[in-house]
């Protein structure tokens, strides 16, 4: 563990586990949670023999509490110091969530030679925002309302989201685990509420097309069709249509949060694309949509 520190003074927090001649997989968190939240999939790929690495976007976890800086250009320009840091070649990104467009934008602006391939988990690109070249976006009153719930509430709100969408504990017969309730809260409240204030903005309006159709190594693009947080129809699918080289693999049933509910098939999955191994019979390849598109 340790800390690198941005061009503009903001110290990042991150986990550097295993041999340092191995093949690194480094894993993007989602909001407002930190590092922590890839806590079973570092464990599983380390033993595994990869080396892993994960940190705490600005302004959340144990990274700095930067006054700016809170976008998406600015995030991949912290991947790209933290990777420099470390002089990380032929990594696998994934990235979860708001991690998965984080992902996106340093994809495609990284230097050649420092990624292998790339994953997109219940991922926001290519834009979650209702608009009139999205149409099927979420409308932008649900993004207030989470900046309304937040800044009256924080603590609540972070009881709310787990115990219901996040998990998928509002479903029907779900079986609840408090644990991960708790660390999700926890998470949160290590965090600056005006990073994750303004997180929101970058997770739900940020537009990842062009980032999508720059990207030239394989990405693995997963995504439940159950997902509450980010809908799969205007997500998964549209992204693995614009990647040149995309592997959309659809779950029925899975929440939002899958890869802490089960780990035990999202790390099964993973480890075959990056193995270069077949995915499952049921994973749908899309061909790219071409550049002029």
């Amino acid at each position: 563990m340790g800390y690198i520190t941005t061009t503009d003074g903001t110290a990042i927090f991150y986990k550097d586990w295993g041999p340092r001649d191995a093949q690194p997989i480094v894993f993007h968190h989602g909001w407002p949670l930190s590092a922590d939240d890839w806590d079973n999939q570092m464990m599983f790929f380390l033993q595994q023999g990869y080396r892993v690495i994960a940190h705490d976007r600005r302004g959340h976890g144990r990274s700095g509490q930067s006054d700016g800086g809170n976008e998406m250009d600015t995030y991949a320009a912290d991947v790209a110091a933290l990777v420099a840091a470390l002089d990380l070649r032929d990594a696998i990104h994934v990235g979860h969530s708001t991690g998965g467009g984080e992902v996106a934008r340093y994809v495609a602006r990284a230097e050649p030679g420092r990624v292998a391939k790339a994953v997109l988990v219940d991922a926001v690109p290519p834009v979650m925002v209702k608009k009139e070249s999205n149409p099927g976006g979420t409308p932008i009153e649900a993004f207030d309302g989470y900046r309304a719930a937040l800044a009256a509430n924080r603590a609540q709100l972070y009881i709310d989201i787990p115990a219901g969408p996040f998990y998928g504990f509002n479903r029907p017969g779900a079986t609840v685990s408090q644990g991960l309730i708790d660390n999700w809260w926890r998470q949160g409240m290590m965090g600056s509420i005006k990073a994750q204030y303004e997180c929101i903005k970058a997770f739900s309006e940020t537009d990842f097309t062009e980032d999508l159709k720059a990207i030239d190594v394989p990405v693995l693009v997963i995504h439940s069709e159950d997902d509450q947080i980010v809908p799969y129809a205007d997500s998964g699918p549209l992204s693995a249509q614009l990647l040149k080289n995309g592997t959309l693999r659809t779950y029925k049933d899975l929440p939002h949060g899958l890869c802490q509910t089960h780990p035990d098939v999202v790390n099964a999955d993973l480890l075959a694309f990056i193995r270069g191994e077949p995915l499952s019979d049921d994973v749908v390849v899309r061909p790219a949509i071409p550049m002029n598109a």
